[in-house]
């Protein structure tokens, strides 16, 4: 079954065109990155006679984004990355553009989900910009007579760059792909600041409780990790980190927190965010133990990290509470809470908007100015780091945006940075 672009399947595309369209314009004058970037690109044309095929969030800022690399000439065809995160008003507005197909919807089935994938990439694309690295694995399975003629791709997430990886390792990655995930610029702030802030304000936003003296376990302590502990510890949560990486566990330890098996946490938790990007983070011995009323959330990429199917089998009944709060109600009278369908809580509930607009004008311009490289240089097969060089550039945008000069080093300076014979 071949999917059909957005448009086809509303109701009333022309409302909700012009629905998107202001979640778009109010998105694009916080994003001064990729405003510069677009007077850039609009100029310069660099991407003129490049398909990009896209996997992504299709919510407002991803939107900006997308209409960044159109305007530099490009080419596009997205569709979501994850069945719940698009807004189907941005979807419409977005394939209302001229160089833009968009066959993203929310709230479709998994066949449904792989065959707007398959659109995407029945246009062929010379380059991948995706989120969670399911186009460049459907490329790969499906359409290996693609690959030679693919430049290269994208990866926006910690999951996808893991996938990746794993992979590149196995000598199964035949063209070049930028971790865009860990870049400063990403990591450091999308990561922790931006998941951190979306992921709580999502929850409380779709349940109505409080965190003020609520006990919060984090499952895991990379980057998004810290900035969900972080952000619970400020709206005055006790945070409980469990984590398996010894290093990462004694720096949740050193910053505060407590630190304990999951087996430990399961018992004393109100609220549960996964951060992992794993598999089974939570599963039916965990809920055995939990007490009554607790939330389950995930921030994590995939809905694997909360074992549902377990869940499930455990529970006597399930009904949705409120919209986006699935409660499981267990023999001995224990209710637990669902958020999301255990999918990307900031994204995937109801009410849930995804990162800080800044934020991801941060991340989204690291994409931009990754994606014109791969039309300017060449890179062999593989996952490459950005070049620091880019994630500086897009650092020095948005310092100027905001009115921040910074010092620079004098020639002296440099000159004793890069000695060696300058002792005491």
């Amino acid at each position: 079954m071949t999917a059909s672009p957005i448009t086809d399947r509303l109701d009333d595309p022309a409302a909700s065109r012009e629905s998107g369209r202001q979640k778009i314009d109010w998105a694009r004058e916080h994003m001064p990155i990729l405003d510069a970037l677009r007077e850039e690109f609009e100029a310069e044309q660099p991407l003129a006679g490049e398909r990009l095929g896209m996997a992504m969030h299709v919510e407002a800022t991803t939107a900006v984004l997308t209409e960044t690399l159109a305007a530099g000439g490009a080419e596009i065809a997205i569709t979501g990355c994850n069945p719940l995160s698009t807004h189907d008003d941005v979807s419409a507005a977005l394939d209302a553009n001229d160089s833009i197909t968009s066959y993203a919807e929310r709230g479709v089935d998994d066949d449904e989900y792989y065959d707007a994938i398959e659109a995407v990439i029945d246009h062929e694309p010379t380059i991948t910009v995706d989120d969670g690295m399911d186009m460049v694995a459907a490329i790969h399975e499906d359409h290996p007579d693609l690959i030679d003629s693919i430049k290269g791709g994208c990866e926006e997430t910690t999951t996808g760059v893991h996938r990746l990886r794993a992979m590149d390792d196995d000598g199964a990655l035949d063209y070049p792909v930028f971790a865009v995930n860990d870049t400063p610029m990403k990591h450091l702030f999308d990561n922790v600041h931006g998941t951190g802030e979306s992921s709580l304000a999502a929850i409380a936003m779709t349940t109505n409780l409080s965190w003020a003296g609520k006990t919060v376990v984090v499952a895991g302590y990379g980057f998004c990790g810290r900035g969900v502990a972080k952000k619970a510890a400020g709206q005055n949560a006790k945070v409980v980190v469990t984590e398996v990486d010894p290093r990462r566990a004694l720096e949740a330890h050193m910053e505060g927190y407590e630190v304990l098996p999951m087996d430990e946490a399961a018992a004393v938790g109100d609220v549960f965010i996964t951060t992992t990007g794993n598999r089974d983070v939570i599963t039916r011995d965990h809920f055995e133990s939990m007490q009554d009323g607790v939330l389950l959330a995930n921030a994590g990429h995939f809905d694997i990290e909360i074992d549902l199917d377990a869940l499930s089998e455990l529970a006597e009944s399930d009904r949705e509470v409120r919209p986006g709060v699935r409660e499981y109600a267990l023999s001995d009278g224990r209710r637990l809470n669902v958020l999301a369908e255990g999918r990307l809580v900031n994204l995937a509930a109801p009410v849930a908007l995804g990162h800080p607009v800044e934020v991801m004008d941060q991340s989204f311009g690291v994409q931009a100015v990754s994606v014109r490289e791969l039309t300017e240089a060449s890179y062999e097969p593989g996952v490459h780091d950005v070049p620091d060089e880019l994630d500086r550039e897009v650092a020095e945008i948005k310092l100027d945006a905001e009115g921040i000069d910074l010092d620079e080093l004098t020639g002296a300076q440099t000159e004793y940075m890069g000695s060696w014979d300058h002792g005491t």
